[in-house]
Formats: C-alpha cells, structure tokens, sequence
C-alpha cells in the first residue's frame, strides 16, 4: 500500500464509505467485548480510510470506530491513503472475512498468562466482555490430563457438557480413561466414550432436605458446578452413599403422624400398601402420605394415599372375615380392556419380545431356561402358525457334516431364531400363553414396547381403567370419556407410554395359576370327549373370558371411549 500516512483524529469527525461490504451488525455481546477490550489495552489496530473534499471516509474499520467512540477515546490513529476503487472492495472484504477466531484452549491459556501477570478473575472477565463465571469455566481447562489437553489444542475438542464431565474428574482417572481410549494418531476421539466413563452420578445440593450441619455430620463435602445456571445452587456430591443416608435419617426424623416410607419401585413408581389408592387432592385427616427415596437421584418422593373403608356388617360394626365364609359374588363389571385392545398389546409385546431375543444380553443358563419355557408353552406341540417347515429350515445352520455344530456362537443366534419363532404374546389359538410372559420378563423385554399413548389403545379401555390410567399420570377424571382421553393423551404428550396391563411380569393371580399343579384324567376319561376336539373347552387366555363378545364393548359413553352417536 503506497502513500500511507499515520495520523490522529476525533474518531467522531470520521464518515463512512457507503460501499462497505459489512450491511448486518455484529453481535451485541461482540461489540460489547471490542468495546472492553479498547478501554484496557487501547485500539491496536488503527482503520483504514481516504481523505477528499468532503472529509475523511472510512474505507476499513467501521466497526473499529464505532466501538472507539463507544469506548469514549478522545482520538485514534488512523492510516490515510489514498482511494482506490479496484482494491477497496477486496481490502474491505478481507478485512471482515480472512478473519479466525482463537480456540478455547488458546483462550485458556490467555486467560492463564493474564492471570500469572496478577490478573483478577474480574478484570479479566471486564478486559475480554466476558462473565467471571466463564472466566472460571475456562479455567477448568487446567484440571484437564495434559496429554489430553494437547489433543484438544489440535482442533479436536468436545462439546461442552463433555469437557464439563471431563474437567470435573480427577487427573487419575482422567489419566487412566485416555490411556484406554486414546485415539491414534491423526484420528478424533471418542469424547462421548471418554466422557461416559469419567461419569458420576450428581446428588444435587437442590434436592437435599437435611441442612449443611447435618451434611457435615455425615462427612458430605458439597462442589459447586460452575457450568450451572448462575442464579441456581449448583452444589452437588458424587458421594451416594453419605447423601441417601443424610436423606433417610432426616426423613425419619420428620415424619409425620400419617406418614410411610416405602420403596421405589424399578418403574419409578412408589409400593404402596395393598388396596392403597392414591389420591391428587389435599389429603384428609384420615388419609395417609407415602415417602420414598429415588436411589438414583437420592430425591425424596411424596405420594398421598387413601385406604378403602372397613366393611361393615348389618349392625353396624367391623365384619369379621373367616376362612371358611362363603366368598361373597363379586358384582359384575365389564372388563377393562375390550378383546381388541388385548389385541394390541398382544402384538406389542411379541414385537418386543422378538426384538430382545434378538438384541438384548442372554447368558446360556438363561437361554437354557428359555427353551424350556418355549416348549412349555400352551401352544405346543407346536401350533406357531409359522410356514411348515421353518423349524427344520432352523435347524440347518447347527448341522455340520452331519453333527451339531460345536460353534457357540451358531447354537446361541439359532436358539435366538427359534425361541422368536416359537414364543409368541398374540391372542388366539397359537398364543404362548404365561410362558411368553415370563420370557420377556426374564430377558427385560419391557425396554422395546412401543408407546401407548395413542387414541386407537386408548379407546379400548373402560371408563374405570381410563381414569386410573389418568389418576396415575395426576389427570383427574372428566364427565366425559372423550374429554377424560383427551386429557390424558395432552398430559402424555410425546413421551413414552406403557399401559401397566402391558408389562411382561405376572401378577399374583397369573403366578398362582402358572404353579398350580396340572390337571391329570385318568385312563378312561378322554379329556376331548365332552368338548370341542379342538380344545374349544381348554384353558382360554386369562385376560379374555369365555363367552365375551365384541359388541359388549364402546355402546356407552359411560363404558368405553367409544361414544354413543
């Protein structure tokens, strides 16, 4: 550049060249820092301009002078030349695009260098527009495994919450994680791995009921989370076992008169007594409050609950109840889920089963017990509805040369396939039955249900059924059933939704039934003899009872979703 003259001016004499490329301000919080950053150190780099008749035009540095007049200096310096309109607009460009910003490792280590030159946090934070809350965040850096550090200074960084994870965890086990991880040469790392495994669990200071002294009795030792919300208690602990045990003894010490503590159950749900009924209003005086503490979170969950009143006999008091009373006959009700809906969750639970015998970890001794199960199962001998033949294409891959194959893995992934081909949740004549149940139990085959949180399903329950579906996700009941749905479909929204008549794990009555001794005839009975050949007379699913027909169901707005027209 030739003809270039320094010279200092009232940055407010200043005019600005109409051709300058940059038209979109930059960010306030950009501004903000150009602006700090001139009020400490000064203006480093003077604009670019040309002088004629009308004064002297900004050709580059707009920006530059703006955030100088903000920053109240009473002149810069500036480069006088002379115009040049087949390089201007390059220059210009350039200046705003041929820019790179530093990298956070650099920024950190500015940060350090500042601060061994007797740098406050806050001045620091004032000279570079940032918080002291990220000023301390970077710092973080520090507590970084220095090899892994360098890693990142090549441009490989991880996101936030994992350098978060990874700052916050001590350089042993920083230094033991990388050695195992370690990319290799030239390659990126697996920051999600590495960050999983420096991963422990925070028991928030948030969630703690007991006080600081009782946190200190129980020898709890509270870190701030830098990387939190700035206006929240950020504390928290990697010590589980001292906060559950400060959680439980404050919640025994104030519990009151009507309350119970329980366990959590594996779903999130509280155990409470048998026959409990929760309720979502203001618990009465008679009424009781469930306490329970979440062992993942270390929270403390309250649920109020009622007990159903005793039964009373005709002079007003208690009845007594003896073993050998006449059980009294239930009143009859309609079942709470229509032969459709049992339908659904038929063919929701072999999908999910199917998937987990495919995906899911089976260990021998339990792929063992499965086949048993499998060929235990009430349709066997074996009625799948399978093409005939399947079970002997099957069997092809384990024969080898005439012998089974000694290969484990070849017997484990046919085993798979068949118990797949076998097993099977669906109602009708080749339902497996209580067996399958306890297959997808065993194999945790409640992970792959799909939600039910849809209008078809939720239309095949009875009114009672949908507004204990409803009380359990806190959605009290409606004087309609479409409206009592509706409610419960908003308060389930995206999330995922398992109907509890759905989960692959018996009941009582379900477990009763599948221990009780099978019924034997004897030589000159033919059990086939005074029923259908087919077994029409034999054991029905539970869930479905004989003689029930579809059009008992949704004629009634008072019964099912299905209103009357």
């Amino acid at each position: 550049m030739t003809n270039m003259e320094l010279r200092e001016v009232d940055p407010r004499i200043l005019k600005f060249d109409s051709d300058n490329p940059r038209r979109i301000a930059a960010d306030e919080c950009e501004d903000a820092q150009l602006i700090a950053s001139i009020r400490i150190v000064g203006l480093l780099q003077p604009p670019i301009v040309y002088e004629n008749d009308a004064g002297l035009f900004v050709k580059v540095g707009k920006r530059r002078t703006l955030c100088s007049i903000a920053a109240d200096l009473a002149t810069i310096k500036v480069l006088v030349t002379e115009k040049d309109d087949d390089l201007d607009a390059m220059r210009a460009y350039m200046e705003n695009a041929v820019r790179a910003p530093m990298s956070l490792i650099d920024t950190w280590r500015a940060i350090e260098a500042l601060a061994k030159n007797n740098w406050t946090e806050q001045a620091i934070a004032h000279g570079l527009a940032m918080t002291v809350r990220d000023v301390k965040c970077l710092r973080l850096l520090g507590q970084v495994h220095p090899p892994m550090l360098d890693h990142m200074g090549h441009g490989d960084m991880p996101k936030e919450s994992e350098l978060k994870v990874i700052a916050l965890a001590s350089l042993d086990d920083q230094a033991s994680v990388w050695k195992a991880k370690k990319p290799k040469k030239g390659q990126q790392a697996f920051w999600n791995q590495i960050a999983a495994a420096l991963q422990k669990t925070k028991f928030l200071a948030t969630d703690a009921r007991f006080s600081d002294e009782d946190a200190r009795a129980f020898g709890l030792a509270w870190q701030d989370d830098l990387f939190g919300p700035a206006d929240e208690d950020n504390r928290f602990t990697n010590d589980r076992e001292a906060f559950l045990a400060a959680q439980q003894a404050w919640l025994e010490k104030n519990l009151p008169k009507n309350g119970m503590i329980v366990e959590m159950g594996d779903y999130g749900q509280m155990k409470l007594p048998p026959k409990a009924e929760r309720i979502w209003t203001k618990p009465g005086k008679k009424d009781f409050i469930a306490f329970a503490i979440d062992q993942s979170s270390g929270r403390i969950h309250e649920q109020p609950y009622r007990m159903p009143a005793p039964v009373k006999n005709q002079n007003g008091k208690k009845a007594e109840t003896h073993a050998d009373d006449a059980t009294p006959i239930p009143a009859k009700t309609k079942p709470d889920l229509t032969s459709k809906g049992w339908d659904m969750i038929g063919d929701f639970r072999t999908e999910a089963l199917h998937k987990a015998l495919a995906e899911n970890p089976i260990d021998d001794t339990q792929l063992i017990g499965l086949l048993v199960l499998a060929f235990s199962a009430q349709n066997v001998d074996v009625k799948t509805g399978q093409p005939y033949g399947t079970f002997k294409t099957l069997v092809g891959p384990i024969i080898q040369g005439g012998h089974l194959t000694q290969d484990p893995e070849t017997l484990r992934q046919t085993a798979r396939t068949m118990l797949a081909h076998v097993l099977t949740c669906k109602t009708g004549w080749n339902s497996s039955g209580l067996p399958a149940q306890l297959a997808g139990d065993a194999i945790g085959a409640d992970a792959h249900l799909p939600s039910m949180g849809s209008e078809d399903f939720l239309k095949c329950l009875s009114r009672p059924a949908l507004e204990k579906a409803g009380s359990d996700l806190g959605v009290l009941p409606r004087d309609r059933v479409k409206d009592t749905r509706t409610a419960v479909l908003g308060q389930i929204g995206e999330a995922p939704y398992i109907h509890p008549l759905a989960h692959f794990a018996l009941n009582d009555e379900q477990i009763a039934k599948i221990t009780r001794p099978a019924e034997t005839y004897d030589d000159e009975t033919d059990p086939e003899a005074e029923g259908d050949v087919n077994g029409a007379d034999a054991e029905m699913p539970e869930h479905e009872p004989a003689g029930m027909e579809d059009d008992a169901f949704g004629h009634a707005e008072d019964d099912y979703g299905e209103e009357a027209a």
